[in-house]
Order: structure tokens, then sequence, then C-alpha cells
């Protein structure tokens, strides 16, 4: 008797924690397009990964990790950025957010073109749609996110879509 108390005890305990943390952290995941601003500029294509913890229904603490790549004038590239930072967020099941991330990015170009590491920033929004419960869709994330690489300035543009899973 006093087993199956214990057990009923520990069980309540661990659906009131798993209540208690509901909807306090989020995992995102997709398909992500990156515009670069050189010269001339280019397209590259790959994903974004982010996860968020909040502190209150409406503000989260986000890092944020995504890579692109492609070939532009046959030159094999690749882009990786790593950011962190505030976002606020409208709860429902429409849910508008906006975000300040500040980070690195790292860009490698092949056939002996080098690499380098700048600071970048993504500055921008977007909106989930709940499908069901836990469970949005990132309808669209766009950011504005500069860099600096080989001594020049880039004015990039990012657009993301893909899952949310909150939990």
């Amino acid at each position: 008797m006093l087993r199956r108390l214990s057990l009923l005890a520990g069980l309540v305990l661990l659906v009131s924690l798993s209540a208690h943390a509901q909807d306090k952290a989020e995992f995102f995941g997709g398909y992500s397009y990156m515009r670069v601003d050189n010269s001339p500029s280019f397209n590259l294509n790959g994903w974004e990964l982010a996860g968020q913890y909040k502190f209150a229904d409406w503000v989260g603490a986000v890092a944020d990790f995504d890579g692109h790549y492609g070939s532009p004038s046959g030159t094999s590239t690749s882009v990786h950025t790593f950011l962190f930072g505030p976002q606020v967020s409208w709860p429902g099941r429409v849910s508008p957010f906006a975000h300040v991330l500040l980070g690195g990015a790292h860009v490698s170009l092949g056939d002996g073109g080098g690499s380098d590491t700048s600071f970048a920033m993504a500055v921008g929004g977007g909106i989930d749609s709940r499908l069901t419960h836990g469970v949005y869709w990132r309808v669209i994330e766009g950011d504005y996110l500069p860099t600096h690489f080989f001594g020049s300035r880039q004015d990039n543009a990012r657009l993301s879509t893909g899952i949310v899973f909150k939990f």
C-alpha cells in the first residue's frame, strides 16, 4: 500500500512539473535561404536550428545556428552563423515574434579561396502558426544579417521556414 501511494505521489509530481514547464522551451529546425550582398550578390541554401528558453510567456533567450551552401561563380562557398540574444513573442495560435541576435559568422571558400570569421547579428522576426498541441509551423522568419568578411561589409538577408516544437 505504501509503495503504491509513493508511486502515485511520484506520478503526480512528474505531471505537475511537466505542466509547470509547459511551453518554457522551444526548438526550431528548418530550411533557410540567404541572399549574400557581395560583388556580385549571390544566393545560398541551407538549414537553421534554434532553441529558446522562455523566462515569461512573451520573452526568452535564443541560441541560433545555421549553415548555407552554394557555388556562386563556380566556387564552393559555405557560411555558418552562431547567434544569441533576446526574443519577444505574442503567445497564441498565431504567434508573431521579433529578435535581436549577436554572435559570429564564418565563411569558407573552396578551391584555395580561404576563410574568414567576423562579427554577425540578426535583426528580424517572423510568425509561428500552431498545427497541433506543442507543434508549430514557422511560416516565415526574416532577418537582416550583416557580416564583415575579408575587409568588406555584406548586408545579407536570411529567410527561413520549418517546424517548431514547444515543450
